[in-house]
């Protein structure tokens, strides 16, 4: 896009989930390509991030002209917290199928993580005209299970809150030392809420601690499902993530042949937010393609 040209605007959009829950997200050109000749793209976040995380994305595919939604997903961000506390990966692929239903088109799901594994099974039970191709963002169904708990460790760290966003920033950056820390810790208030004086991560701390069948479980059958799609499929890795290994990218690929593979040297397991530009450019090739 040149510098004078004028850039998509994004509206904030409610749909509606399974169990009627209300699902906010980002949108960018409702109504792009009426003819339906290119599909709408559907991003979805990792577990106890939200919509924010598509942000640079969002803006440079809607840029290219794509009709573009970031959601939130239930219990996380602006959207309903389930009253059962279900976070199942089964609630979530109900969520992804009716809203891919309201938007009315053919779509390219982009997941990262959770967003990643509730793709593979969305994919599978909507088929190839509905749902055209898939993005994982590092994430496989055999992923590593000492780098998912380092994400719950963190997650549950922050359950009780936290005195000011400077102690909020400060444990982003010991979790993710990869990552050049910000300057101000201003940009965090997208992701907490503030609450009699403390600081709160915005998703459901049921999510962590109701037991319940969680969302980076079931391997074989998310396995088997991602096996059976007949879609195109990029699965990108940041380089130093500890959740997706080497290893586990060949076992992938083996399985799964016909998926394509790109790899960040500058990035961990928050791969869109690690190195945005490039996981933009390879997200914007196999879009496009």
């Amino acid at each position: 896009m040149s510098s004078g040209e004028a850039r998509s605007s994004l509206t904030t959009v409610e749909f509606r989930g399974a169990d009627d829950l209300a699902l906010v997200a980002d949108e960018w050109n409702r109504g792009a390509d009426t003819s339906g000749e290119r599909p709408a793209i559907l991003m979805l976040h990792g577990g106890g991030q939200n919509r924010y995380s598509w942000k640079n994305t969002g803006q440079v595919l809607a840029d290219r002209g794509f009709h573009v939604v970031a959601l939130d997903s239930r219990g996380h961000g602006d959207s309903d917290r389930s009253p059962t506390a279900n976070y199942s990966v089964d609630s979530l692929g109900a969520d992804t199928l009716r809203v891919i239903d309201q938007i009315g088109r053919p779509t390219v799901l982009i997941g990262a993580s959770m967003g990643g594994l509730t793709g593979i099974l969305a994919a599978h039970e909507a088929g190839p005209e509905v749902i055209t191709k898939l993005v994982l963002v590092d994430v496989v169904p055999r992923f590593e299970k000492d780098g998912s708990a380092r994400i719950r460790d963190f997650m549950f760290s922050g359950v009780d809150g936290f005195d000011s966003l400077e102690q909020a920033a400060e444990a982003v950056s010991a979790y993710l030392p990869h990552r050049a820390k910000p300057r101000s810790p201003e940009g965090l208030k997208k992701n907490l809420r503030l609450r009699d004086g403390r600081w709160y991560w915005h998703w459901d701390p049921a999510f962590l601690t109701k037991p319940a069948d969680d969302p980076f479980v079931r391997m074989d059958m998310l396995e088997q499902a991602a096996i059976d799609l007949r879609i195109p499929i990029l699965l990108i890795r940041g380089k130093l993530s500890d959740v997706v290994s080497p290893e586990g990218v060949q076992d992938f690929l083996t399985k799964v042949p016909r998926a394509e593979f790109v790899e960040l040297s500058d990035a961990g397991h928050t791969a869109a937010g690690d190195d945005n530009d490039a996981f933009t450019e390879a997200v914007v090739e196999f879009v496009n393609r």
